[in-house]
């Protein structure tokens, strides 16, 4: 006999290398004041590219202070809808634990200007200086897949900031079309796997308590 049709689906989108994961596709997704609510009792994980940012570095006179290694940095686009994310933070109350983040100073500006807790940096979150092109091996992406399977500290969300290339290499399917500053929630489910239950655009984070 074979397997009802929604276990196949699920088991095909089981990814085992060397250690066992298993990310399934969102039973329920989770939008509006139900997405708040939840992630309001923490034990989720916001997996975000960083804020929106130009592709190349700015000129000298318009480099930041803090950008010592003159690296891309946010627009004030990506600057006004981070501050605006860290603002709807605090309204709905989202509790945010451990921050991981990129090394790089946009995805580092974009911690910073939501006012979420000191990241702590990881070079697998980086983009290594090739923005747009994978890892070999597709290390990263079993790296990023590992730590979205964590369950965060009690009461908390775990937030973790970083690059399209590295989302997609560990989400193929739940990337696509992915802007800059967009999150996806993922349940995990304490045994080496999580659930896709939402996704967000940087600047829809405040409409989140007003909509269902």
């Amino acid at each position: 006999m074979h397997p009802p049709r929604l276990l196949r689906r699920e088991m095909l989108l089981c990814f085992i290398p060397s250690f066992a994961l298993c990310f399934a596709a969102a039973s329920a997704t989770l939008t509006g004041r139900d997405l708040a609510a939840a992630l309001g009792r923490g034990g989720y994980v916001i997996l975000m590219r960083h804020a929106q940012s130009p592709d190349t570095p700015p000129v000298t006179a318009r480099s930041e202070a803090q950008n010592i290694k003159h690296e891309r940095q946010l627009d004030e686009t990506g600057r006004n809808t981070a501050r605006t994310m860290g603002e709807a933070f605090q309204h709905l109350q989202i509790p945010v634990g451990e921050v991981l983040s990129s090394p790089t100073y946009r995805a580092l500006e974009t911690a910073r200007l939501a006012h979420f807790p000191s990241p702590e940096t990881f070079e697998e979150l980086g983009d290594a200086g090739k923005s747009m092109s994978p890892a070999r091996g597709n290390t990263r992406g079993d790296w990023l897949r590992s730590r979205v399977a964590r369950l965060p500290k009690a009461g908390t969300n775990t937030v973790i900031i970083t690059h399209y290339p590295n989302i997609s290499e560990a989400f193929h399917g739940d990337a696509k079309d992915l802007s800059e500053g967009e999150a996806l929630v993922y349940r995990p489910d304490g045994e080496g796997g999580a659930t896709l239950i939402g996704r967000v655009k940087i600047e829809d984070w405040s409409k989140l308590g007003s909509t269902r």
